[in-house]
């Protein structure tokens, strides 16, 4: 049974590390496309309601998805006030009670939530209420609930790594990688 939870782990977290990958070059994208803004208002004065929109639907797309990236690589904001002198198997219990009783609930919350509010944009086919602007804005409203999913399978993960610390022999006090 463990080896059957370190595989799911594994499998999650590879896939959290390819989502990540994914977001590294839409980082590239972002600046390629600011980059090209700029030079356009800095040669015509004039930029375009759709580059406007892009830009901060990548940089939504950049944040939503790599949650679950920076939630693997424990580069999320974490109140650190006594958490960083526990031992292994303490940090796992409070990384086990903390995602069992917030992170989980709260994904599960906001992905009921978000793709309700999704699926009422796509239902009206809600698009950029600006003249140029992007349509179908329905798809950056999915993409809230995508990146909650994405979250949701890396606190998964978390939870079963803090769960192999925790059920390790007291002899051993070192995290489950």
């Amino acid at each position: 049974m463990l080896q059957a939870l370190e595989k799911t782990t594994q499998l999650i977290n590879r896939f959290s590390e390819q989502i990540g990958r994914g977001v590294a070059w839409l980082c590239v994208a972002l600046i390629l496309l600011i980059c090209y803004d700029v030079m356009m208002r800095a040669s015509t004065d004039q930029t375009s309601t759709w580059i406007i929109e892009l830009e901060w639907h990548l940089f939504s797309l950049i944040f939503l998805f790599g949650g679950a990236y920076a939630l693997k690589h424990d580069r999320h904001v974490r109140v650190d006030l006594f958490y960083a002198n526990f031992s292994k198997r303490h940090q796992a219990w409070v990384n086990f009670a903390g995602t069992l009783c917030f992170l989980i609930p709260w994904c599960l919350v906001l992905i009921y939530f978000s793709y309700q509010f999704a699926f009422t944009s796509y239902e009206i086919g809600e698009g950029s209420p600006n003249p140029n602007g992007l349509p179908a804005r329905y798809l950056i409203k999915f993409s809230i609930c995508l990146g909650t999913i994405f979250l949701f399978l890396q606190a998964i993960s978390m939870l079963l790594t803090a769960l192999l610390t925790i059920l390790q022999p007291t002899n051993s006090d070192s995290p489950v990688e």
